[in-house]
């Protein structure tokens, strides 16, 4: 193989690669022009799964994106920390002040320099230097602590100098799914205009759909005949995805895709009778379950789903029929506009996302010989090109493809809540801790879920704020909410957007007052935004737990940061101070072990300033007694052993002092109120 590659400079961004390879034609001598992208890309330490791929090196050493993106990573330190720190050195100088007036009281005499050195020497007690091993012995055991308790088994401290910030949280920014929801997916609803199935009729699909694959005069009868509309959304819906069925041993097929919808889907068309038998880059292979039949597809490109387009599409060729379909399905919100017009998809979506289901909407479009070849060329022309990329593309595809889909059908994706998220929620409220929702999905699903979760008490009225378009608007809402500070407020990504880009202070001010806040249609990037706003403006501690690699920057960005292993895999675990395994170990974590980590600290440091002051003091009083003379009181083992060993037992006490049972500590929440008072 001969030929050359351009590749762009080097940059961190693991999920871009604009670059292209010419190939030369080792008989002929020509050269072949191809597009190189993040697809054709194996980053550093990537190890090849299946099968064989011939590469060569592009960046080495320092221009690797792994080196590139490794960065000391920011230690978070608690605010007992801090204050311990500031207070030493205020008692520094005390006992700087105080070695100057002793020797100033005797008049400066002799060698007045070297007896405040002594001085300073004698009241080196008033320094706390012992406390920050008391305190980071404290830690060790509070740590160990969360770790063995078995009623939150699986909780790892990763961030073992934290866990006293468990105690002073005021605002508590969630994710939902995942977080809030188990993640655990199931296809409940599928709306076809005319036509709605729920999990009650989902029979009548399947008889549809037997029939549609059994009977060949059906097909004659027209695009309305009910069983052709069936067996048009249930194959785009099996041919529409990125997952891939992994047969086991005993003969079952399971599936691997990057996002649980997706798995949803899929097996949602097994149990409908068309089962995904086999997949690799080029083919798809379908299998009717009332047959026995297997249909053939060729996978001519595949336009997979960002969080900015929030749509994925394909292009396919049946082997059988030779025709070439271009299926789509995304967001209610971007297909609208690609769909062909209709009445009711609005309306359908909006009574799912009540419901608290997800909503896809799926389309379709036949296309040409002539057509995809014109696709082809213009796509290629886009891919090889070295600026602006992904916007040509993207252009291409909506000038050819994204017109005039037929619009299929409408599905819902239910994702059930976590166990004990109502009760955890409501604790949390009664904590006095102010709670944030921020999710990806649509308002009305958020809202949903706000309200089933207990996360809006019964009481409890919804503001709610979406589709700003101007700056006006948005100051008149911010101006709305100063009469609604008891009021959840619910809120899109466009309108949170122009919020914070034009009236950041005075947004904040106003929704930080709030008990709840859910906002949609949230990027990971505003996440992260929204968390640093609240900790600036507040100055209260910040506790974000999530479950997905969306949730990283957020939680990274908090005071403390909770991890939950879901599965999206364990990105947010591993980035986070600490890890559960479900969302209800929060109250556990925060009432009992926050709380009680805090107090202990907080006496303990106490007790060591006060033990470093006595000693001090009572050296005072002695060398006042004698002419202010630069002698110890206590010397030897009497001084030594002052801190180490005659005072231990009080600090072990410390460690271990619980000022209410756990058991108080979890029905009265409103206990926690107090630590934060003081903050």
């Amino acid at each position: 193989m001969r030929g050359h590659v351009y590749a762009d400079a080097p940059h961190k961004d693991i999920h871009n690669f604009v670059g292209t390879i010419t190939i030369v034609d080792e008989t002929t001598g020509l050269e072949r022009l191809e597009p190189l992208g993040a697809e054709n890309t194996m980053w550093t330490n990537t190890v090849l799964a299946s099968g064989s791929a011939l590469g060569f090196v592009i960046y080495t050493g320092k221009d690797t994106r792994a080196v590139m993106n490794t960065s000391h990573p920011k230690t978070k330190v608690g605010l007992i920390d801090r204050e311990i720190n500031q207070l030493a050195k205020i008692l520094f100088m005390v006992t700087l002040v105080l070695s100057v007036i002793m020797v100033g009281l005797n008049g400066f005499r002799g060698i007045w320099y070297i007896y405040v050195f002594r001085f300073l020497i004698l009241f080196s007690s008033i320094i706390p230097i012992s406390l920050r091993v008391n305190l980071d012995m404290g830690k060790s055991v509070y740590a160990r602590q969360i770790e063995h308790d078995d009623e939150i088994k699986g909780t790892i401290v990763r961030t073992s100098t934290l866990p006293e910030e468990l105690g002073r949280v005021e605002y508590l920014l969630t994710d939902k799914t995942g977080t809030l929801t188990q993640n655990d997916m199931e296809l409940k609803k599928l709306h076809m205009g005319t036509m709605s199935y729920s999990s009650d009729t989902m029979d009548e699909i399947q008889t549809h759909l037997a029939t549609s694959f059994e009977a060949t005069e059906i097909m004659n009868k027209g695009r309305r005949h009910i069983s052709v509309r069936i067996k048009d959304i249930v194959q785009a819906l099996a041919v529409c995805h990125n997952v891939t069925p992994v047969i086991n041993m005993d003969g079952d097929i399971t599936y691997q895709a990057s996002s649980p919808d997706e798995v949803a889907i899929v097996k949602w068309t097994e149990n409908m009778g068309l089962t995904l038998f086999h997949r690799d880059v080029n083919t798809i292979q379908l299998r009717v379950n009332a047959t026995g039949e297997m249909l053939y597809f060729d996978v001519l490109h595949i336009f997979p789903f960002t969080s900015e387009t929030k749509r994925m599409g394909i292009i396919v060729k049946n082997k059988q029929s030779e025709e070439i379909t271009f299926y789509e399905k995304g967001a209610d919100t971007v297909m609208a506009r690609i769909v062909q017009y209709n009445d009711w998809l609005n309306e359908e979506c909006d009574n799912m996302a009540r419901e608290g289901l997800r909503t896809l909407v799926v389309g379709k479009k036949h296309l040409s010989e002539e057509a995809y070849a014109n696709f082809t060329a213009k796509y290629h022309e886009a891919e090889v090109s070295l600026h602006d990329r992904n916007a040509l593309k993207q252009s291409v595809v909506e000038e050819i493809l994204e017109s005039n889909l037929e619009l299929l059908g409408l599905t819902g994706v239910e994702d059930k809540l976590q166990e004990g998220v109502k009760n955890t929620l409501e604790q949390m409220r009664n904590a006095g801790l102010r709670v944030w929702m921020l999710t990806g999905d649509k308002i009305e699903t958020a809202t949903c879920i706000a309200i089933s979760s207990k996360l809006v008490s019964r009481n409890q009225g919804i503001h709610q704020v979406a589709k700003l378009k101007s700056v006006t608007e948005a100051i008149e809402e911010i101006d709305n909410l100063r009469t609604k500070t008891d009021h959840c407020l619910v809120i899109d990504g466009e309108s949170l957007q122009l919020c914070l880009e034009y009236y950041k202070q005075e947004f904040i001010e106003m929704a930080s007052l709030l008990p709840v806040v859910v906002c949609c249609r949230c990027s990971p990037t505003q996440k992260a935004d929204i968390t640093r706003l609240i900790k600036e403006y507040t100055k209260k501690k910040v506790l974000c737990i999530g479950d997905g690699g969306n949730d990283v920057s957020m939680i990274q960005a908090a005071d403390v940061g909770v991890g939950i292993v879901g599965k999206e895999g364990k990105q947010a675990s591993l980035a986070a101070d600490f890890s559960v395994t479900q969302f209800s170990h929060l109250t556990k974590l925060l009432l009992w072990h926050g709380r009680n980590s805090y107090k202990r600290s907080a006496k303990l440091s106490q007790f060591v300033i006060h033990r470093g002051l006595i000693i001090s003091i009572m050296q005072a009083v002695f060398s006042a007694m004698l002419y202010f003379a630069p002698i110890a009181i206590y010397q030897g083992m009497l001084i030594v052993g002052y801190a180490t060993i005659y005072t231990n037992a009080p600090v072990f006490s410390l460690v271990l002092d619980q000022d209410v049972s756990e058991e108080i500590a979890m029905i009265y929440p409103e206990l926690y109120k107090d630590l934060t008072k003081v903050t």
